[in-house]
């Protein structure tokens, strides 16, 4: 399986940023508190991506993510390539990009630093849009529906011209094994939850919950707002046995651009060796229905096998229909059922 591969440049500025990243770490830190830990997985993320040199230059992934905690951030997908720029806003409160006429999916998702992914954009076409934080961060997702390679070119496209790139980014001073303790529990009660769907507010002052706003940016970081048709929706299963076989059967979403289906272990990182389901990939039954199987063996329809390993998995509704929004619960997860 392919993993992520950055150029050289990249690597060397990941090499130097690194290093301050971990001086940081060394100085006096801030304390991590329910109220701040949103602003803290934020900067871990903004971190992560830092140390690829992302605040310097255009990072685009050449192949999926990598496997576990080498993943930069939680929850990534197998659906899409990520390319990422750390930015600064313009004295007018604005950022500059652009998406180019593609041949695939492609997105971009405008996230502050407090986690919110203020915008989300799938037109083709040139953006100059206010942000409420000094510093942003770009996710281009590029959809690998026509192969990775496919993915790749389309990502060749993006003009980093148009980025007011972060050279002065300073890496927050939080201690970030505290950050990741406080991931761990809040993952932890995610896990143990029968449901759990993500409802990513686009702005600080659209929170209504905090603990569930915790809760969000710990399990899902940099996951996209529900909007219908556009944006996307996300709901993780509960905890799942490896040792049981379990399928889920269901109408097709019908949702505008794609739907997904990913296992990740208990700690919301990806599985070596697993792969997931997907609307362009996964095969019907011959009465429209879709049945994805878990750890049911070779012969089963859709099998996922997660190699021995407990997971959960979550279910992505890209350009989500209203059906699946106006729905109590997840088509998919709602069906599981063991047998």
């Amino acid at each position: 399986m392919k993993t992520v591969k950055l150029t050289t440049l990249a690597l060397v500025i990941g090499l130097l940023t690194t290093g301050t990243a971990f001086a940081a770490d060394q100085t006096n830190t801030i304390e991590v508190t329910q109220e701040n830990f949103s602003h803290a997985e934020t900067a871990r993320n903004y971190r992560n991506w830092s140390s690829k040199g992302a605040n310097q230059q255009f990072v685009k992934m050449q192949g999926l993510p990598p496997r576990g905690k080498a993943a930069p951030t939680v929850q990534m997908n197998d659906d899409t390539l990520y390319g990422v720029a750390i930015v600064e806003r313009n004295k007018e409160g604005k950022v500059e990009f652009s998406i180019p006429q593609t041949n695939n999916y492609m997105a971009v998702q405008v996230i502050t630093e407090r986690g919110h992914g203020q915008h989300y954009v799938v037109e083709d076409g040139h953006y100059n849009l206010p942000v409420e934080s000094d510093y942003a961060f770009l996710i281009y997702r590029s959809g690998t529906e026509k192969g990775i390679e496919n993915a790749v070119e389309q990502l060749n496209r993006v003009n980093a011209d148009d980025f007011n790139f972060a050279y002065n980014y300073q890496v927050q001073p939080y201690n970030y094994e505290e950050v990741e303790a406080w991931v761990k529990k809040y993952t932890q009660e995610v896990n143990s939850m029968e449901k759990f769907t993500y409802t990513f507010p686009r702005t600080k002052d659209k929170v209504t919950d905090l603990h569930q706003w915790n809760l969000e940016n710990a399990a899902g970081w940099g996951g996209a707002s529900p909007e219908a048709f556009v944006g996307n929706e996300y709901a993780n299963s509960p905890k799942m046995k490896a040792n049981v076989c379990y399928t889920t059967t269901f109408d097709d979403p019908e949702n505008k651009f794609f739907t997904s289906i990913t296992a990740y272990d208990g700690d919301k990182y990806l599985m070596e060796g697993v792969r997931n389901i997907s609307s362009n990939t996964w095969e019907k039954n011959s009465d429209g229905t879709i049945t994805v199987s878990f750890n049911c063996g070779d012969d089963a329809k859709n099998n996922i096998d997660t190699k021995g390993n407990d997971y959960t998995f979550t279910s992505r509704h890209y350009g989500v229909n209203p059906k699946v929004m106006e729905a109590a619960d997840d088509p998919i997860i709602s069906a599981v059922q063991a047998q």
